[in-house]
C-alpha cells in the first residue's frame, strides 16, 4: 500500500510540473487540452481530501493576525444637506 501511495504521489508530481511547463497559443485551445482538463479536475478534489485528513488529525486552523485599521474622526461642517435648488 505505501509502495503505491508513493507511485500515485509521483505520477502527480510529475503531471504538475507537466501543466506548469506546457503553453497554449490562445485561451480557447486549453478548454480542450486533456491536462488541464484532468488537473483542474483534480485540484478540488486534493484539497478536499487535505482538509478531512487535517480535520481528522484534530488540527486547528491558523489565526489572522488582526489588522489595524487608523480611522480619522470626520468633522461634519454642517448639520443638514443644502436645500434643494429649484429653477
Amino acid at each position: 500500500m505505501p509502495a503505491v501511495a508513493v507511485l500515485c504521489l509521483v505520477l502527480l508530481a510529475m503531471l504538475a510540473v507537466a501543466q506548469v511547463a506546457h503553453l497554449h497559443p490562445n485561451q480557447t485551445d486549453a478548454d480542450h487540452c486533456q491536462l488541464c482538463i484532468v488537473m483542474h479536475t483534480l485540484v478540488p478534489a486534493a484539497i478536499a481530501a487535505a482538509v478531512i485528513v487535517l480535520v481528522h488529525m484534530g488540527a486547528s486552523a491558523p489565526q489572522a493576525e488582526p489588522v489595524l485599521i487608523a480611522h480619522q474622526r470626520q468633522i461634519r461642517l454642517f448639520i443638514r444637506p443644502p436645500p434643494p435648488v429649484s429653477w
